[in-house]
């Protein structure tokens, strides 16, 4: 049986479908590339000199891991010259960065969480990077942050690598959801599952229940019901998973179902929630919904929210579709 690469996996969307523009492919299998390198460094662990942390502190105000600062220049290094590129924006650092007039500019822009889920790198537990591509549009020169600020619908590509047991490569490029895992011998992105599909019905949820005295209501009073099981007003029981890693956690969910959850809560409540919009919620709304999931805030869906700034935080419900749509109505209730 002949193994379809993700090189050919893009040829083929690109031909057959149409799906993908040449600047695009070249975008993907640059940011896939470099996961492999990322994948390298953290394997190595503590015999690469990579764990621990640095003296500084990225945009939201976390003191950077070092593996963070390497993935984050990994990406940047990578991707500025090839010519696919107008602009990358980072969770790791505070604007953009223009693509340097030394290189063409392309047409799309990047945005990437380098390495979520950080705290669990000197456990060795899976972390992961998460992309997202958006198209610059209008024709006016030069670019700025205002040509980020789009809704996540309008993403052309989204995806994540995870850096778990295996390696594995998550991407949809608006056509469903397709994984690809690494094959170390060989070098090379393998397509291991097409046509990704997340179960309607779950009886998993991850979210981190330290928070609970923290929540609104809605979100409790969902949570003791799940806890209430068989007994309760849902009639089953209810397993939690928590990873404190969203890659893992939201991998888990397209592999085998369930709900992730990550809510507003009181001890910041002028901030809509802990997770950034524009390059952990948004990717992963996208490609929950093109494998038959739903994602929302608690009172929308999460890719027709406008972002009013690159580094904008949102409350995230995500993952099979009957259970989303049970916790978001308690909040559109309230």
């Amino acid at each position: 049986m002949s193994r379809v690469t993700l090189t050919q996996y893009l040829v083929e969307q690109q031909r057959e479908h149409g799906h993908i523009p040449g600047q695009l492919r070249l975008l993907i299998e640059v940011v896939a590339r470099t996961c492999k390198r990322i994948a390298i460094s953290v394997n190595k662990g503590a015999l690469g000199d990579v764990l621990g942390s640095t003296d500084s502190q990225n945009v939201q105000g976390e003191v950077q891991k070092k593996l963070d600062v390497i993935a984050n220049e990994l990406l940047l290094e990578a991707n500025e010259w090839g010519g696919h590129l107008a602009a990358m924006a980072s969770e790791e650092m505070d604007t953009i960065h223009v693509v340097p007039n030394r290189y063409p500019q392309g047409e799309y822009l990047l945005l990437y969480d380098p390495l979520d889920g950080s705290s669990n790198i000197e456990v060795n537990v899976s972390i992961g990077t998460i992309f997202s591509v958006l198209k610059k549009t209008g024709n006016h020169a030069g670019v700025s942050e205002a040509d980020f600020l789009q809704c996540g619908r309008q993403q052309a590509a989204a995806g994540y690598c995870v850096y778990g047991p295996q390696t594995t490569l998550v991407l949809t490029v608006g056509d469903g959801v397709a994984m690809f895992t690494l094959d170390r011998e060989m070098g090379s992105w393998v397509l291991t599952e097409e046509n990704v599909r997340i179960p309607e019905d779950t009886r998993e949820f991850a979210i981190n229940m330290s928070n609970m005295r923290h929540w609104a209501a809605p979100m409790r009073r969902y949570i003791d019901e799940c806890l209430a099981g068989k007994t309760g007003p849902r009639g089953k029981d209810f397993n939690m998973r928590w990873v404190a890693s969203m890659v893992a956690d939201v991998h888990r969910i397209l592999c085998r179902g369930g709900i992730f959850m990550y809510p507003w809560d009181q001890r910041e409540p002028d901030k809509p929630g802990k997770l950034r919009l524009m390059y952990e919620a948004n990717p992963m709304a996208f490609l929950v919904e093109q494998a038959g999931g739903a994602a929302t805030n608690g009172q929308q869906r999460i890719l027709d929210i406008q972002p009013a700034k690159l580094h904008e935080r949102v409350s995230v419900m995500l993952g099979s579709r009957h259970e989303v749509e049970h916790v978001t109505s308690y909040h559109q209730g309230s």
